[in-house]
């Protein structure tokens, strides 16, 4: 039997959601929603479980991460109920359940402790660049170094986890019977949505946010690989160089765009902005912009006099890899993915 919690709708509004209760259930959210089908009354459904509190229903469900939030449900809904943004809150609300830390929790629902947490991680950066005595040589090899430790330490000690909390609550859990042969076959279905996020173009006038999405996953992941691998601040390859400041380009840049239309709330989409999402969208464009100068104090021989640069840049990247990447909006990308993932294993379940 479900157990129902009529409280469930407070702790929801912690994670960004409006009042719920207002939905009094007529539909017309279902009926211009693109993912709503005769079997699915969609986003309805999550708006009458969130009413009730039937968590146990929300956590197994994949319904919160199919939706790519276009906002036609928000914005024809007569009791400004707004389920586009309860769907953005069960997301938060959901990354916090798969989270083993519960750090995830704490950093959605207190705005003073996300402060917190970056003032003590940028405190921690300038502690340790007084313990090398701020030597410019030292703190780029150690700078290279949390970055290539920390993309494989915060996916094995949190990620990983957290990405096996989910596959027990929407597999496991409801006792979906998946072959062997069913999660290879399926495999692809991860890559694609990871890299492309196709789904989004099943929402109407799409095509614009899509394409900024791809352009923005792309260069990130790329410029990710070409200063961790490649180690854009110590080569001297001029096509490295050029790929570098071209990607940091592209991030500062299309992340600008993002902030202007969240800052002119033209759309239901940036109607309402969570911190976290200003977190992610501000400390992604500080360090496209901030990776971008650095690299150019390096070619014009001025970092070591200026070696401030370099640390306003490591700070940006340490609050990112731990507070933003583990813990904040980008896990989104990550959940959403295989969120997509397991929506194909389970349509090729063994009854």
């Amino acid at each position: 039997m479900a157990r129902i919690n009529p409280k469930f709708t407070t702790e929801l509004q912690s994670y960004g959601a409006f009042d719920t209760n207002a939905c009094y259930n007529c539909g017309n959210c279902t009926a211009v929603c693109s993912l709503s089908d005769e079997d699915n009354s969609f986003p309805r459904k999550m708006v009458r479980y969130s009413v009730l509190g039937l968590e146990n229903e929300i956590q197994t469900s994949l319904e919160p991460w199919l939706c790519y939030y276009c906002g036609d449900c928000s914005a024809t809904c007569p009791r400004e109920a707004e389920p586009g943004e309860l769907m953005m809150s069960l997301r938060r609300y959901l990354t916090s359940k798969y989270d083993w830390t519960g750090l995830s929790g704490m950093l959605y629902k207190s705005l003073s402790t996300s402060v917190i947490a970056f003032v003590l991680l940028a405190v921690g950066v300038i502690w340790f660049a007084l313990s090398l005595n701020f030597e410019p040589e030292l703190l780029l090899h150690y700078g290279h170094y949390f970055e290539m430790s920390a993309i494989g330490s915060v996916f094995l000690l949190i990620l990983l986890p957290n990405l096996i909390r989910m596959w027990n609550m929407v597999i496991r859990k409801p006792k979906v019977n998946v072959s062997f042969s069913a999660y290879l076959k399926s495999f692809s279905e991860l890559i694609v949505h990871m890299f492309t996020q196709k789904r989004t173009l099943g929402c109407d006038d799409s095509q614009t946010r899509w394409f900024q999405h791809l352009i923005l996953v792309i260069g990130y992941l790329s410029l990710l690989f070409t200063t961790v691998f490649l180690d854009w601040f110590a080569t001297d390859s001029s096509f490295i160089l050029v790929l570098g400041y071209l990607e940091s380009a592209v991030i500062f840049s299309v992340t600008f765009i993002f902030m202007i239309g969240r800052l002119n709330k033209k759309t239901q989409v940036s109607k309402n902005s969570h911190p976290s999402d200003w977190f992610f969208v501000i400390w992604l464009f500080l360090m496209g912009l901030s990776a971008f100068v650095v690299r150019l104090f390096i070619d014009l021989d001025i970092l070591e006099t200026n070696i401030w640069m370099y640390l306003i840049h490591l700070t940006i990247l340490v609050q990112w890899a731990i507070i933003i990447v583990p813990f904040g909006k980008w896990t989104h990308f990550l959940y959403r993915s295989f969120a997509m993932y397991f929506e194909k294993l389970k349509s090729l379940s063994v009854s």
